[in-house]
């Protein structure tokens, strides 16, 4: 790996500069309702990706570090799910002040994530520096819930077309802009994005170490209070590309693979049928909720944020 660059508090807010000069008005938000990512985001079967962008994200070195030594997740499963659906739905579904505060929020979240490499993985030399609000580790991050959203979207529901899926990509370059990364250091379009991913799966880059099993392990077990059922499981380890499959050691024998099989055919019969309130994320209810010029979510809305975001509203 070459010498990191830095994302500095100047650097978003050029970038932030240029969101709000494109963006679709003040209570739309960043995209607004006729954008393809509120399409997608909008459906709670992207919860069935949640497990597999997490693995793609602990194979890189840098990102299991940095959790494994300034995070809860391994006693706190729940909240870090809380915690990175607050950020990305209101991103994607909160109004514009919304948005963009999120967007310094993270960057400053970011900046006290440093620290030193314990061993050596991958590209990563014992004693290294890593860092959070570094563009590379940014930019995997951001491409593993930009591609599993839309894969755990078309697992269920019919595929999009070639052009809904490069109006996505570009809405989605324009979220990684509000992730801190430059546009110009994105790929360009859906089949440079393509590349990217596959050239990442593929490379020494993303090293499964001890931390990130652990920390797999532990998420993908739940808490005690709510443990993860194994077809979820099981679907989870049908999405993992196969390189990182066998680093985290996910089991997807034949009954494991039937089992996935037997869940999605299921999801697809019946998930088309689920009403508004319960197929919608809250987020997205509570964003359609502002555009009629409600004051704020009511009281169905409300409970189901606490499902998806932890608290009753984007906005507090």
């Amino acid at each position: 790996m070459g010498d990191p660059t830095i994302v500095s508090a100047a650097d978003l807010e050029r970038g932030l500069e240029a969101v709000r000069a494109s963006a679709a008005g003040s209570a739309e938000g960043v995209f607004g309702p006729n954008s393809v990512v509120w399409q997608i985001d909008r459906e709670a079967l992207v919860f069935l990706g949640a497990g597999r962008a997490l693995l793609m994200q602990l194979a890189h070195p840098w990102v299991a570090t940095a959790i494994a030594e300034h995070s809860n997740a391994l006693a706190d499963p729940i909240g870090r799910f809380h915690r990175t659906f607050q950020i990305v739905f209101t991103l994607v579904f909160g109004s514009l002040d919304q948005s963009l505060a999120m967007a310094r929020r993270l960057h400053r979240r970011h900046g006290a994530i440093t620290g030193t490499m314990p061993e050596t993985m991958g590209p990563f030399p014992k004693g290294s520096r890593y860092v959070a609000n570094e563009t590379s580790a940014l930019m995997w991050v951001h491409a593993t819930l930009v591609d599993t959203a839309l894969a755990a979207y078309e697992l269920v529901l019919p595929r999009l077309g070639t052009e809904a899926r490069e109006r996505y990509y570009g809405e989605a370059r324009i979220l990684g802009v509000l992730f801190g990364i430059p546009l110009e250091a994105q790929p360009s379009d859906w089949v440079a994005f393509n590349r990217y991913v596959d050239a990442m799966v593929n490379s020494d880059t993303l090293t499964v170490g001890s931390a990130a099993r652990d920390i797999g392990r532990s998420v993908l077990r739940g808490a005690e209070r709510l443990p993860v059922p194994g077809w979820y499981r099981d679907v989870t380890a049908s999405l993992v590309p196969e390189p990182l499959r066998e680093g985290f050691a996910l089991p997807f024998g034949p009954r494991e693979q039937r089992r996935a099989a037997r869940t999605l055919e299921f999801a697809r019969r019946t998930y088309p049928l689920l009403p508004d309130r319960i197929r919608h994320v809250a987020p997205y209810q509570e964003a359609v909720a502002r555009l009629t010029g409600r004051a704020g979510p009511d009281l169905v809305t409300r409970t189901l944020n606490r499902l998806w975001i932890g608290r009753t509203s984007m906005g507090g």
